[in-house]
């Protein structure tokens, strides 16, 4: 993200940009919607999660990029209503332009992307992958232990898991053909890439 980009999150009406996490030491930040199955089997542990670690210094915020074209379910007043009901304690963002989205690389919901920071420089990515082995109707429980694992490792200056198995998911629904031109609604990320 770039100094000035920034999205809004629903539930307040604040903008958010990089700035606001420049002094964490790590920052999470995780692609999800409302409506996709496998967000909804992992919400309340990811919750659980972001509670526990916040309070040991991990940033954490959460984009909904879906297009409300073909999903208005995940709009921005439904995205307000999720955020309250389940308490998240990070802020709910929306991606309008879809440029957030883009510019990470994103491509399904959840997904999850852990950043360490060093000082002045720039977040750095640290892990891309899973929460865990779980899925919907699995029978897998829920234990948040790959990604668990990753932020134990950032916050404790130890070096990224070797193996990182990506997020399974729903796809993020992008805008279809026709939709009016949002791209000047920039959000952008520097971020180098560890490996």
């Amino acid at each position: 993200m770039e100094p000035g980009a920034s999205l809004e999150e629903p539930l307040t009406g604040k903008t958010w940009s990089l700035d606001d996490f420049e002094a964490y030491p790590a920052l999470l930040v995780m692609f999800i919607c409302n409506h996709c199955p496998f967000v909804v089997h992992l919400k309340k542990d990811i919750v659980k999660l972001a509670n526990f670690y916040m309070k040991r210094g991990l940033a954490v915020v959460a984009i909904s990029s879906n297009s409300t074209v073909t999903h208005p379910q995940d709009g921005p007043e439904f995205m307000a209503e999720e955020a309250k009901s389940f308490n998240y304690p990070f802020p709910y963002l929306y991606d309008q332009s879809q440029a957030a989205a883009r510019a990470f690389g994103a491509v399904c919901t959840p997904e999850f992307f852990l950043f360490k920071k060093d000082g002045r420089r720039p977040f750095e990515l640290f892990y891309h992958g899973q929460f865990d082995d779980s899925r919907p109707r699995s029978g897998v429980p829920v234990t948040g232990r790959d990604l668990s694992a990753a932020v134990d490792a950032v916050l404790s200056g130890q070096p990224p898991p070797s193996r990182q198995k990506p997020s399974m998911g729903c796809s993020i629904k992008w805008h279809p053909e026709g939709t009016p031109d949002l791209s000047h609604q920039i959000f952008t990320f520097a971020v180098l890439n560890s490996t």
